[in-house]
């Protein structure tokens, strides 16, 4: 799938509910069916400006990253999983390349608070940054 094709699916089934609390409640559920991941909390892969704890791992095969993560606190891991449904398991390019319209189009944007919007650049950030090593390395 591509990343405008995932994209297209979450904003779809955000457009399932009405109103941002139902919203909410749904990146929360995203939060607690994630997999803990024990073994990727390492400071090398916390991301940095995220008030809760956050890790990223990430590896490269056949071309594309595949990402994971995990977080200290159920918000922030729903909105890490977003991420790692978006862009895990694409190329660099695309990775790099890419215009997250779906923040916008889900309302995350307008909805989250300032700190959490903060952490959600900083997933995005790190995200891309991973992507560009492997794109040079390659």
């Amino acid at each position: 799938m591509t990343i405008q094709e995932k994209e297209k699916e979450l904003i779809e089934e955000f457009d399932m509910f009405d109103d941002w609390l139902d919203k909410y409640t749904y990146i929360i559920d995203m939060g607690k069916h994630a997999c803990n991941t024990i073994d990727i909390k390492f400071e090398k892969n916390l991301v940095v400006g995220c008030n809760s704890q956050v890790w990223l791992d990430s590896r490269f095969e056949d071309g594309k990253v595949f990402y994971r993560t995990d977080s200290d606190a159920l918000i922030p891991k729903g909105i890490a999983q977003m991420l790692v449904r978006i862009y895990s398991g694409n190329t660099p390019k695309e990775i790099v390349e890419h215009d997250p319209v779906f923040i916008k189009e889900i309302g995350l944007e307008e909805h989250l608070s300032p700190n959490r919007a903060n952490g959600l650049v900083s997933m995005l950030n790190k995200i891309k940054t991973i992507a560009k090593t492997y794109k040079i390395a390659k």
